[in-house]
């Protein structure tokens, strides 16, 4: 079970991102060469072959029409990556490759040159280079076989690099807008404060919850040298709203800093019953001319674990719960029923989320 942190005063580019400075994905189709005999079973994968003999019309060598061609050596694959914003051409970014026929393993294997296009179908960057695979196959001649990690996926730590620059709005305008990592009306509040306290009344305006817009000089230099006194601006984050959150299927469970309980007793114990069969044979006696027969018996028992009950005051604390819990024992499952129970009762004052 955790526990969540007291609020305490934090950056405010920890808090909020700048409206149109945001990332772009890219994505492209390519081939990977090289591998060991692990690649796509082209019979499988019609496309693979496809795609191979696309790339070698492209030098002048051309595949005989109906020719058999089993490339082994050859995988298809799906490049995506995210563009940075402010990207410049020459810069390189990191890349994802993941199979998408059966290759068995990427492992030894290169990526040919790629372009990586953009959700406008405009080409911003090209990919190439030597794969890093984190993964590995193996298999013996009787069908035994280990996997570890994902071999039909890697990355190309600065396997692309950047062709064209994604247009901002950084620089134009005279105001910026501030979205608010998490919407909170507290805390965008108190960065209004914060600014128009730093910088005069007026810079800072609240748009809603989740937005707050924030005068900005015209000249990219000053606008620079701006932003980066705001973003360091210790600003005190509102606090969340109460919740308690269970993950059902790992038995996590978080009880946020505001969650208090009404007054309630509860006690949880649990009810063991246990069935066993002993069968007896029955022998019959000598020249009785009885047949021997097996005669079922079963045994059934019960046994209640007793827990003491606890006893939740008006409006205790987390910390009280914890305790209280803590005290008789209760296990991730036994503490979900109870938090389930208190809130059917009305004694929960949170919201329950299960996920």
């Amino acid at each position: 079970m955790l526990l969540s942190l007291p609020t305490q005063a934090e950056r405010l580019k920890d808090l909020a991102s700048i409206q149109g400075v945001r990332s772009n994905q890219l994505i492209g189709y390519g081939l990977v060469v090289g591998l060991n005999g692990s690649g796509d079973q082209t019979t499988q994968t019609p496309f693979t072959v496809q795609t191979f003999n696309n790339m070698l019309a492209q030098f002048g060598i051309k595949v005989p029409a109906g020719g058999n061609v089993q490339l082994k050596n050859v995988a298809a694959v799906s490049v995506h990556a995210d563009l940075p914003p402010f990207a410049k051409p020459g810069q390189v970014i990191d890349i994802t490759i993941s199979s998408i026929g059966n290759a068995k393993s990427l492992r030894g294997g290169s990526l040919l040159m790629t372009p990586l296009k953009g959700i406008d179908g405009n080409v911003y960057a090209i990919a190439q280079g030597n794969l890093v695979v984190g993964g590995f196959d193996a298999s013996g001649a009787d069908g035994s076989r280990i996997t570890v990690n994902v071999p039909s996926a890697g990355r190309i730590p600065g396997g692309a690099t950047v062709e064209r620059p994604v247009p901002s709005g950084f620089d134009q305008g005279n105001y910026l807008t501030l979205n608010l990592n998490r919407p909170d009306f507290t805390t965008a509040k108190n960065i209004v404060d914060q600014v128009n306290n730093l910088l005069g009344p007026g810079v800072a305006q609240a748009i809603d919850g989740g937005s707050i817009r924030v005068s900005a000089p015209l000249d990219p230099n000053q606008r620079v040298d701006y932003l980066s006194i705001l973003e360091n601006l210790e600003v005190e984050a509102g606090q969340a709203i109460a919740k308690v959150i269970i993950n059902s299927r790992t038995g996590t469970i978080v009880i946020g800093q505001n969650v208090k309980v009404q007054p309630a007793a509860v006690t949880h114990g649990s009810l063991t019953v246990t069935i066993t069969e002993d069968p007896i044979v029955s022998q019959p006696e000598a020249l009785s001319g009885g047949q021997t027969a097996v005669v079922p018996r079963s045994r059934v028992g019960a046994e209640e674990e007793a827990k003491p009950m606890f006893k939740f005051g008006p409006g205790t604390s987390l910390d009280e719960i914890v305790r209280a819990v803590n005290q008789v024992g209760a296990a991730p499952s036994d503490l979900m029923a109870i938090l389930e129970a208190l809130k059917q009762a009305g004694a929960l004052q949170a919201d329950l989320i299960v996920i």
